[in-house]
């Protein structure tokens, strides 16, 4: 028997889904959730709000303590290799009085995390469409097309849809894009990180990329410098989450209990890294920072990077189609990215259904008999992604909204279990092969506390003065959400829902 199936078998669930994913797999479609290009959107107000340096140092900052999340997150996922990952563990993780309630909360705050996650990629996927038809048909500046709002929305619609079709089908499908997609981030990445300056004809010098500082207070409306700095990091932390996807899939994986962390920690690894290049590339290949954000310039103003890439190669060669290409490689990633992010969700949305947490989880919790794949959480998911960007026919905050939920539930999400792993008493602990030991407790604490910053930066105002057109609803959505799933929980959920459910009759020894 496969070493994660045992583990499996000892935390009380049967093998159901198809166990056939090997490292690499797994890894693949991990990496596409990370992607490298996934703060894209948010390069322009990073850079708007505290000028170049703040923005690459901040990177740096973040992946620095992101190290900390992910061999904190890896550890547990080595112990409790479940789909339900997160509110699983924290289940298992807290004390009894308290499981019930801890894995309720993880389990809400990871499903609005990752079903809003879906809309990021979406809406990132739709934007750069935009561009890109914008740059086709002669640019803003020659009488290009831009895509007004509703058919914004189409494109927006089209990809979730497009994601859940392909996410209906057997799990080998998706993996076997998410595959091409590692190739396709992995040499697409590499010829954008190398290429990008050196087609740039004008370039930034060292000292403007690391140490040039400015806060644009007319723009942003920001004053404090330290604000503006909290705000200018947001790019690096959007960028530099959903390593957990891993964790989703530790139950279609062989030799879960090893290979999920490895997995974990590897993506790390590639997104920083590579992440670290685009940013670079990007700003060193800036032309003009103040032409950037001209509503009249080639891209109308609307992405930063794409204008950023424009102006390199048409300045070098007088034609856009190098420009196209890059952005058309962007976008691939933005496709592959929201492919996994949905293959993901279906897989929490079916866990937490599957222990009857979500209403109607007799629906959701079916398995297709063929595909062997949750195809009707697939489509759950992709439901409430579609109802969530149906605003964009009226508001300009859509995405800092969306964005803003996504990272609050989902990075929220790693929270509970970190906090319940650093105050449980380690005899209760059953250790998988990625063990800490006496490390655990210190690199919890700095883990729980990274993730706490970063939730209440995704909360603040972004622009000043605030007004209907620039406030992130964000606060306001989760705290109505979060506030019914409470008095839900007061009401009535805790009267019948314990946790996650054993679905074998079995002896384990967790704890």
């Amino acid at each position: 028997m496969d070493s994660g199936e045992k583990r499996l078998n000892e935390l009380g669930y049967k093998q159901e889904l198809r166990r056939e994913m090997n490292m690499f797999k797994t890894l693949a479609i991990t990496f596409s959730v990370m992607a490298i290009f996934p703060g894209t959107p948010l390069y322009g107000s990073s850079l708007l709000y505290a000028g170049p340096a703040s923005l690459i140092w901040g990177y740096f900052v973040v992946t620095f303590f992101t190290w900390f999340v992910g061999i904190a997150m890896a550890e547990i996922c080595s112990s409790f290799p479940t789909t339900g990952s997160l509110y699983f563990w924290a289940a298992h993780l807290a004390s009894p009085k308290w499981a019930p309630l801890a894995s309720w909360c993880c389990a809400w705050l990871e499903t609005i995390g990752v079903i809003a996650g879906i809309g990021t990629q979406a809406y990132s996927g739709a934007q750069m469409m935009q561009v890109i038809i914008l740059i086709c048909t002669g640019t803003n500046k020659g009488g290009g097309y831009l895509a007004p709002r509703w058919l914004f929305l189409c494109m927006y619609i089209a990809l979730t849809i497009i994601w859940a079709v392909l996410n209906t089908f057997a799990l080998q499908v998706v993996a076997f894009l998410d595959i091409i997609s590692v190739w396709w981030q992995v040499v697409g990445g590499s010829v954008i990180i190398i290429m990008l300056p050196m087609v740039a004809k004008t370039t930034q010098s060292a000292s403007y990329v690391f140490t040039h500082y400015e806060i644009n207070q007319v723009s942003t409306g920001v004053h404090s410098k330290a604000y503006a700095v909290i705000l200018s990091v947001l790019y690096s932390q959007f960028s530099l989450y959903g390593y957990d996807t891993a964790a989703h899939l530790t139950e279609e994986t062989k030799g879960a209990d090893k290979n999920g962390p490895i997995a974990i920690l590897s993506t790390i690894g590639l997104a920083s890294l590579f992440g670290w290049g685009y940013l670079l590339a990007l700003t060193f290949s800036i032309r003009d920072p103040i032409y950037l954000y001209d509503v009249n310039n080639e891209t109308a103003g609307s992405l930063v990077p794409a204008q950023i890439i424009y102006d390199a190669f048409q300045g070098r060669f007088h034609s856009s189609t190098g420009a196209i290409i890059f952005l058309f490689i962007i976008w691939g990633s933005f496709f592959f990215c929201g492919l996994s992010v949905t293959t993901g969700a279906a897989r929490v949305v079916y866990a937490l259904s599957r222990d009857n947490g979500i209403p109607y989880s007799s629906i959701w919790k079916k398995v297709h008999p063929k595909y062997k794949v949750p195809m009707n959480a697939v489509w759950l998911c992709a439901a409430i992604s579609i109802l969530l960007g149906l605003p964009i026919l009226k508001l300009n905050v859509i995405f800092t909204a969306i964005t803003s939920i996504s990272t609050v539930g989902w990075v929220g999400g790693y929270a509970v279990p970190i906090f319940a792993r650093m105050v449980m008493d380690e005899k209760n602990f059953k250790p998988g092969p990625f063990y800490l030991g006496k490390a655990s407790r210190p690199i919890c604490l700095v883990a729980f506390l990274w993730i706490c910053y970063t939730c209440s930066a995704f909360l603040l105002p972004t622009l000043y003065p605030i007004k209907w057109n620039n406030f992130n609803y964000a606060p306001a959505a989760l705290g109505i959400a979060l506030s019914l799933i409470m008095i839900w929980w007061v009401l009535d959920a805790r009267k019948w829902f314990k946790g996650p459910v054993r679905n074998i009759n079995t002896e384990n020894g967790d704890g």
